[in-house]
């Protein structure tokens, strides 16, 4: 699918209210494995996107292209390539963080919100935080962090993951011409100045937002995630996951499987 001029990759199934998939570093929509067929078996949609630099999608080598309006520009046009105009919105990781700005800034196509991991961006980062996103810093040294995260067999990207998650396909994935780079151009930007366009402060949320994080997260702060609340302006829950590491819907898909379909069916 051709949106705000790049080719994504999105996996269209199901028939019913629409749950759109968005999922992190460094991931793709086969992360959601788990989660598409239950909800397409529970009489949902379910539209998962390979987000821009990761998977099938195109991945621009411009640090310029993982701006949050083109972020947000390609789910938004994604739902009006497939004529829909508000939808339930699924996100862990990176695909958490744009889903939250993507409700902020576009209230009126988000029904439902689900983020998995990363909490608002506006939410401050304590001590704790700045000590666990250390890589963040060193994925900002263009080809180093390449460099270094290749050696020895990817020996750093399976440190730095712990073993967990899809750890041999993202070897496979990122070892692809251009993808590595492609997918620290999101750490990149987000440390670039802010693009013009955006409001000084995000709008609060409106939609009725469930945050779920787990205890084994090693990257993320459960703390941001439930003060998450102070931006939000529609119903809120927050859900912890104990003994779950950061990939969420590969270490707990059938507790998740149940909060998605509690939560979507709004039965909470």
């Amino acid at each position: 699918m051709d949106v705000t001029g790049v080719s994504l990759h999105v996996e269209d199934q199901g028939t019913g209210p629409a749950v759109v998939l968005l999922h992190g570093w460094p991931d793709s929509t086969y992360l959601w494995r788990h989660q598409v067929p239950f909800l397409t078996g529970h009489g949902f949609r379910v539209v998962a996107i390979d987000q821009r630099g990761f998977g099938q999608s195109d991945k621009p080598q411009d640090v310029e292209a993982y701006a949050v309006p083109h972020l947000v520009g390609d789910v938004v046009g994604v739902l009006d390539a497939l004529g829909l105009e508000c939808v339930h919105l699924v996100g862990h990781d990176w695909g958490a963080f744009v889903a939250w700005l993507t409700a902020s800034l576009h209230p009126d196509r988000v029904d439902r919100l689900v983020v998995l991991s990363v909490a608002h961006p506006s939410t401050p980062r304590g001590l704790r935080q700045r000590e666990m996103s250390w890589y963040q810093l060193f994925f900002q040294f263009e080809g180093v962090a390449e460099a270094w995260l290749q050696h020895d067999d990817w020996a750093l990207l399976r440190e730095i993951t712990r073993g967990d998650g899809d750890i041999d396909r993202y070897v496979e994935d990122l070892a692809r011409p251009g993808a590595l780079t492609a997918s620290l151009n999101w750490y990149r930007s987000i440390m670039a100045p802010k693009p013009p366009g955006l409001p000084p402060e995000f709008p609060p949320v409106q939609a009725a937002t469930m945050g779920i994080w787990s205890t084994r997260d090693h990257f993320l702060d459960g703390a941001r995630m439930r003060a998450s609340e102070a931006f939000v302006q529609g119903k809120w829950r927050y859900q912890q996951l104990e003994d779950v590491s950061h990939w969420i819907p590969l270490e707990a898909p059938d507790r998740l499987n149940e909060l998605l379909l509690e939560w979507l069916n709004g039965s909470e």
